[in-house]
């Protein structure tokens, strides 16, 4: 079955980096997009960003163009999320995501807290 495990979050300072990860399974990887969403407390959940099958076109929200970057490893069957700069408007749970067979599925998500 389809399986998205996220990990990497924690408590950094605003201004500090992270890279979350996603390890999927369960679907050919290397055929998908693949995005990363956040849910901030009392908010709707929202897209970051996306990337493409062979990683050759990303998408970006506004939000965070210039200081995120996604990335693949389809060797890996990995997703990554590099997070620089970051604002405590950036906290949230981040998910990972892939759109398959008519669904989306969907991972438990990382805790990412940005504060001082």
């Amino acid at each position: 079955q389809v399986q998205l495990v996220e990990s990497g979050g924690g408590l950094v300072q605003p201004g500090g980096s992270l890279r979350l990860s996603c390890a999927a399974s369960g679907f050919t990887f290397s055929r998908y997009i693949m995005s990363w969403y956040r849910q901030a407390p009392g908010k709707e959940r929202e897209l970051v960003a996306a990337i493409t099958s062979a990683g050759g076109l990303t998408n970006y929200a506004d939000s965070v163009k210039g200081r995120f970057t996604i990335s693949r490893d389809n060797a890996k069957n990995t997703v990554y999320l590099q997070m620089n700069g970051l604002k405590p408007e950036d906290t949230a749970v981040y998910y990972c995501k892939v759109r398959l067979n008519g669904g989306d599925y969907w991972g438990k998500g990382t805790l990412v807290t940005v504060s001082s």
